[in-house]
């Protein structure tokens, strides 16, 4: 029959006249005007209803134009040898079984069901029957997904899973489709042509020799990344940093950063598309045992997704597991061999990815994606990196200037000499005895740029540097501002345990002993605290770091409800530090108290909360907890996230199921208070005072403000000198005059 109707004007009598004739054959060939597949670019012909709501939807929200074949309203397969003839030559084809030259989708697309069509539609019709005679409610795919959503919310077992399924099958009436265990369920959700998750390829790794074989689990994104956009709420929130309205100047998400902007006045073409993706990766080691004293480790590698809002972003639904490297030890400095199917499939991102749809705008386009930056602790910062962590040349950014010097007696590194980030007329800089003894006239270093570095290593620069990052090998990365992110999560942590357990004396993280006092000696400052030597001890004369108890409780109470201001952060972290100098001991200042310099690149990169590990290390602990078979650790996890993700994916389509990974109050970007919060309930008169302080304070409503004092003036001229009383009166009526004024003008 005619389909031109399809790509007419909603409001033409063609559409209409379409649309009708279109119902006509569907309940023809179904016989059913309840249970029909709706076409509509939401629903995507994966939800049933009735022939009145599919009207509605195809002219609210327009019919799906991949869908060319009307093989789910009665229309039969067309069997073909060709699977990728062109579009228009096949009037006919299947957006799920054929490929088109045109659209040019890969292999790993899960669009492609094998050469069989009949398959697939064997599938589609098994997970069409009802869960029992009789029921309208649920079918036998329907409640297969809910069950699952359920066990990969709860984090259920496979045994106490596998009783819930019996328990189901008792209650309900005979002849329910209902699986009665585990592998019943796998055999309904596995793919028809290979029996496997086209997201899973484990195989032993073809290493470069020398390097350890491992089990390398890889999950292809780019089938993943086609899989979001084809959800419709997911496909528009990935173009939320495009479409947001209020930008105020204020940096709240990575697209407010010149990191971001870089990319788009670099490449043009890549930033006029809003939908092309903005990633970060992060890798991490953790110990998927319960026994902390256990040694064994494995180390997945995570995409997340910066186009999403800020919500969003680091949510757990939203973190793409890419790779997850076996144990039981670190992959270490080798981590770039494991690391190659990834970067392969980020380079074909930037190339480009033809044939994605947009379930959104209901079209067809090419994707692209960059790596923005990785996400790391310090020690996979080196190893991602390429870079040396330790010893004098420790900080990745200062290089050859980091500031650095050995203690004798301590037998390590300090690192010290913070004074040449101060401005150069700062006092500070002229001090000695406060400090090492000298003054200070230098000049903070140069951060290298990724074009330097990449020329340094292919030089065979090897005082700073171990290997070439196997990330160089990306187009684009050489150019980019910031290539790893510190991660400010463990640097406050450490430099937390340092100045706590220091001014608290706590045993084995006090940064002060004999050795320290005797450092100081060989600096000449602070002779004053060296120790004192008796018969039976040594005694350590009180430093400016000792604290009597009263003092101490009165630091602990400190920390009660502080909040740090957030403005001129690089300027003041510069001058903490060397307030820091001028009282603790050099053993205080390990590599991590330095890296607090560096910090501040929240003006290259963003807020901080999108590049830090806290999420990430939520998500270890998701991880750890699918383990269920100590014996084979990332195969639970590999076939557990597969599950889940498999899961979320079928739940787009549900109206009545809530997601896996992300909370409630977070779909609509609406948080709840934190743990430990109460909510409490605000009186009138206390709303309008606080919203009479807003508006006295936004420069927008300062004019209306003259104009109201100018018109009580007006209408009571016998109190025009109370003051007082001309205040009570337009704190009173000024939100109701304003509203009235407002909605006159417009």
């Amino acid at each position: 029959m005619d389909k031109s109707w399809k790509h007419s004007d909603r409001r033409s009598k063609a559409y209409e006249f379409g649309v009708e004739a279109f119902l006509n054959f569907a309940v023809e060939n179904l016989l059913t005007t309840t249970h029909i597949r709706c076409p509509c670019v939401k629903c995507v012909n994966l939800k049933l209803f009735g022939v009145g709501i599919i009207r509605d939807h195809l002219y609210f929200n327009g019919v799906d134009q991949s869908y060319k074949n009307w093989t789910f309203h009665g229309e039969p397969w067309e069997a073909t040898t060709n699977a990728s003839r062109n579009v228009e030559e096949d009037d006919g084809h299947s957006r799920c079984s054929f490929v088109s030259e045109e659209i040019d989708m890969d292999d790993n697309d899960f669009g492609d069901f094998g050469s069989d069509p009949y398959e697939f539609a064997n599938v589609i019709e098994d997970g069409d029957q009802p869960v029992y005679p009789g029921c309208r409610k649920y079918t036998k795919l329907s409640a297969l997904v809910k069950l699952y959503n359920l066990k990969a919310k709860h984090g259920m077992n496979d045994v106490c899973f596998t009783e819930l399924l019996i328990l189901q099958g008792d209650l309900l009436p005979e002849g329910n489709t209902i699986p009665t265990s585990m592998k019943e369920c796998e055999d309904s959700t596995t793919c028809p042509t290979c029996g496997i998750s086209r997201w899973k390829e484990g195989k032993d790794s073809i290493l470069k020799e020398g390097v350890p074989a491992k089990v390398v689990w890889y999950f292809p994104p780019i089938p993943r990344f086609k899989r979001m956009f084809q959800s419709h709420e997911t496909a528009k929130s990935l173009t939320w940093h495009a479409a947001r309205k209020s930008i105020d100047g204020q940096m709240s998400h990575p697209a407010d950063s010149p990191s971001w902007k870089l990319l788009d006045d670099k490449w043009p073409e890549f930033g006029n598309e809003p939908r092309n993706l903005r990633l970060a990766l992060s890798s991490d080691v953790f110990n998927p045992h319960s026994s902390l004293s256990s040694r064994y480790s494995c180390w997945p590698v995570i995409l997340v997704t910066y186009n999403l809002p800020p919500w969003l972003c680091m949510k757990r639904k939203f973190m793409m597991l890419t790779l997850l490297i076996s144990g039981p030890k670190q992959p270490g400095n080798d981590i770039d061999v494991y690391l190659e199917p990834l970067i392969d499939d980020l380079k074909s991102l930037w190339d480009e990815i033809r044939g994605v749809y947009d379930a959104y705008n209901g079209e067809y386009f090419t994707l692209r994606a960059a790596l923005m930056w990785t996400i790391n602790d310090f020690p996979a910062y080196g190893n991602l990196s390429g870079c040396v962590v330790k010893g004098y040349k420790a900080c990745p950014i200062c290089g050859d200037d980091t500031p650095s010097h050995r203690l004798k007696n301590g037998h390590k590194i300090c690192y010290i000499g913070h004074r040449k980030w101060l401005p150069i007329n700062h006092p500070y800089r002229r001090q000695r005895a406060a400090f090492n003894g000298k003054p200070e006239y230098s000049t903070p270093p140069e951060p290298l740029t990724g074009e330097e570095v990449l020329h340094m290593v292919e030089d065979g620069d090897r005082v700073c540097w171990k290997k070439k990052s196997i990330f160089f090998d990306l187009e684009y990365w050489k150019y980019l501002p910031v290539r790893h992110a510190l991660d400010v999560m463990h640097i406050e942590k450490n430099v937390y345990d340092s100045i706590i357990g220091t001014l608290l004396e706590i045993p084995g993280k006090n940064k002060d002993g004999i050795a320290a006092r005797l450092d100081l000696l060989n600096m000449g400052v602070k002779t004053d605290f060296q120790p004192e030597y008796g018969e039976r001890r040594t005694r350590l004369p009180p430093g400016p770091w000792n604290l009597s108890r009263v003092k101490k409780r009165e630091v602990c109470n400190s920390f009660y409800g502080m909040k740090v201001p957030e403005d001129k952060l690089e300027e003041d972290v510069v001058v903490t530090l060397c307030l820091l100098e001028k009282y603790f001991p050099p053993s205080f200042f390990d590599i991590m108290v330095h890296l607090v310099v560096h910090v501040a690149e929240v003006r290259l990169c963003g807020p901080v909360y999108f590049r830090w590990m806290y999420p990430f290390e939520r998500y270890m602990k998701v991880l750890k907890g699918y383990v269920q078979n100590r014996t084979r650790p990332e195969g639970c996890i590999a076939e557990r996230y597969i599950a889940e993700e498999a899961v979320e994916f079928c739940t787009e389509h549900l109206s009545d199921v809530s997601t896996v990974g992300v909370p409630s109050s977070q779909k609509m970007g609406v948080s709840k208070p934190l743990l430990g919060c109460t909510v409490s309930v605000v009186d009138r008169d206390l709303l309008n005072q606080a919203h009479l302080y807003v508006l006295e304070n936004t420069e927008e409503v300062l004019p209306y403000i003259e104009q109201h004092m100018t018109h009580i003036k007006t209408a009571y001229p016998k109190f025009r000198k109370r003051t007082k009383w001309l205040q009570d009166k337009h704190n009173s009526t000024f939100i109701q005059w304003l509203r009235f004024k407002v909605y006159v003008i417009e």
